[in-house]
């Protein structure tokens, strides 16, 4: 990571699971109104756009929604298909919401077309093994994380990913950040090398 990196990270807009707390939707997108939070962060992000190096993005619908709406100011300049689906970047919990959607589902929705998903691997979506939801799993694929960000050489990189993960990535050394994230928020961040 280059002296002066910055990490911009966003969480999801909001999505049919968030609304009557529903976890049993799978793989939830985004609802209407989180659909128009996500549009709405791409004027609130435009100038800081122009300086994003890489784009970021849990390979979960809603954040890919939230990707390709609220970032597509710097998705214009950088190009869809070079957003890097980071499949360590999911959702903490084992529900069905907060569980990914195989490969070739998100490939035969149009929605998705153009995202790089050739690192999703058959068992990204199986909350087993490194993706398991207990919190030894879930404190290592945060480090994973912060420590994938530290060794890319971009100096502004933007991650789509939700607030329960958001909080791990964030941690220090007494656990998880307790800062609530809202939808559809961004917020500039530098990791201690």
């Amino acid at each position: 990571m280059a002296p002066d990196s910055r990490i911009i990270l966003t969480r999801h807009a909001q999505a049919e699971h968030n609304v009557d707390l529903d976890y049993s939707i799978a793989d939830a997108p985004l609802t209407p109104l989180g659909k128009k939070q996500a549009a709405t962060l791409a004027p609130q992000i435009k100038e800081l756009a122009k300086e994003v190096d890489l784009v970021v993005s849990s390979p979960l619908k809603r954040t890919l929604q939230t990707t390709k709406l609220g970032w597509a100011p710097a998705l214009e300049r950088l190009g869809i298909e070079n957003v890097i689906c980071l499949p360590q970047a999911q959702e903490c919990n084992a529900h069905p919401c907060d569980t990914g959607s195989p490969k070739e589902v998100l490939e035969a929705e149009s929605e998705f077309a153009g995202f790089d998903l050739s690192g999703l691997t058959p068992d990204w979506i199986s909350k087993k093994g490194f993706y398991a939801a207990d919190p030894t799993s879930l404190a290592n694929r945060a480090k994973w994380v912060r420590q994938w960000l530290r060794d890319r050489p971009e100096k502004t990189i933007v991650l789509v990913a939700h607030g329960d993960v958001l909080r791990r990535i964030t941690s220090g050394p007494s656990g998880p950040s307790t800062y609530m994230w809202q939808n559809a928020e961004a917020k500039i961040v530098r990791f201690d090398a």
